[in-house]
């Protein structure tokens, strides 16, 4: 695995801009193929390069869906755990279809169960196929015919299986023409990626009712075009601390957005930072750090990392509770987390679900992180770095590909020097 020496010595201000939001585009993706909108507009006017990872795997696998009906299709999900799961309820769907998914060990080893037996509870009377490998392949043989219009899941794991079955309730309403529902037992953990997938329904044409804790498609009007694509929340997270600490500002900043992370906005206010919007979906940060921070992993999960590395340099303690949801992501990000801090010089406690990270008294002059193959690890390493001034050495940069492929170029408009 390489290495990356960054150097934050001469910093500058710049421009800074955020890839396409991943978790926006996939859930587009999937409506754009079910609703005529394929391919999408907004990401062919994008350079695949410049696409995040999940989002080229999600599109090779709706491309392997929307094939003539024959042989098997053979979809490598890599590490996406979010295309995964959307896949699997897709191939679920599609009537007839024979679907092989793979994927790295990380991914086989994190959890899936629970979309598996939905889906086998709800079509597995009507047909469905579903075998599991160890853990590769997961294949997928649908039916041609369903029965009771109803996915029963528990949220406390993940809100992603809400969400791939409430896009297959899509496909299935207008295969169909009746409701389709799902319906989720228990807490729903992360649920601003369930409002997410909700609001992206309805951008697309269809109504979604709410009834406790059930949500059910029950129309679809057809639109003339696909709604424009916003910019990533969870990488502009990265940039807009960045430009804080460089002066300068970013781009694709939509603070309507429906994206759980444009959270980070209100969450760093009570350290001293405030975002302040510019013309056309600019946006800066400013004023000067003054207390620690409190975050919740059952709001924003995938912040925290982000939060983590700006709590390195705050003047006092900060604290993220319902922690124990980041140990099933690409990597256990509750290590990492403690990992970066330590290396960076500061103290972490871990008391049941709730963490307190105490940053150190001075910053050092160099400090050395593993990415552990987890591209927010990798990126919060290098937001560290450019905050504290600080030198890093940083093992498996290349990861940023699954998120942000152009982050390391964005680093450099901020006059970070980059040398392997």
């Amino acid at each position: 695995m390489s290495q990356l020496h960054v150097d934050p010595s001469h910093l500058k201000p710049a421009s800074l801009t955020p890839p396409v939001s991943k978790s926006d585009a996939q859930r587009a993706l999937v409506l754009a193929h079910h609703t005529g909108h394929w391919p999408l507009a907004a990401l062919q006017s994008e350079p695949e390069s410049d696409l995040p990872a999940d989002v080229r795997v999600l599109k090779r696998g709706v491309d392997a869906l929307r094939l003539p009906a024959g042989p098997v299709r053979d979809v490598d999900c890599a590490d996406g755990g979010a295309p995964f799961r959307i896949l699997v309820t897709q191939s679920a769907v599609t009537p007839g279809v024979h679907v092989r998914l793979t994927g790295t060990p990380r991914l086989g080893e994190r959890p899936h169960g629970p979309l598996f037996k939905s889906l086998q509870e709800a079509l597995g009377p009507a047909g469905l196929k579903l075998t599991e490998g160890k853990p590769w392949p997961v294949e997928i043989q649908a039916p041609t015919r369903t029965a009771d219009p109803v996915f029963r899941v528990p949220g406390d794991q993940s809100s992603q299986y809400a969400s791939s079955l409430l896009l297959g309730c899509a496909a299935l309403f207008l295969r169909e023409h009746r409701p389709w529902s799902v319906e989720i037992q228990g807490t729903l953990t992360s649920a601003g990626y369930l409002e997410l997938t909700v609001s992206w329904l309805r951008r697309f044409g269809f109504t979604v009712e709410e009834t406790g804790s059930r949500f059910t498609v029950t129309a679809h009007q057809a639109s003339k075009s696909a709604p424009p694509m916003p910019g990533d929340w969870s990488s502009l997270g990265y940039l807009l601390l960045i430009a804080w600490r460089t002066g300068g500002s970013v781009e694709r900043a939509d603070p309507s957005s429906a994206h759980p992370d444009q959270a980070i906005l209100c969450l760093v206010q009570p350290a001293g930072l405030t975002p302040v919007p510019g013309p056309d979906l600019t946006m800066r940060m400013e004023g000067k750090a003054r207390a620690g921070l409190v975050a919740s992993g059952k709001e924003c999960p995938d912040l925290l990392p982000t939060l983590a590395a700006l709590a390195c340099v705050l003047p006092g303690p900060s604290t993220l509770t319902d922690v124990g949801i980041l140990r099933l992501k690409e990597s256990d990000r509750l290590e990492g987390i403690r990992t970066l801090v330590a290396a960076y010089g500061g103290t972490t406690t871990l008391d049941g679900e709730t963490l307190t990270l105490t940053p150190p008294a001075a910053p050092p002059a160099h400090f050395a992180m593993d990415s552990k193959g987890d591209h927010r690890l990798a990126m919060v390493s290098a937001t560290l770095a450019i905050l504290s001034g600080a030198k890093l050495t940083l093992t498996g940069p290349e990861c940023v590909e699954k998120s942000f492929p152009g982050f390391w170029r964005q680093v450099e408009r901020v006059g970070v020097r980059l040398t392997e």
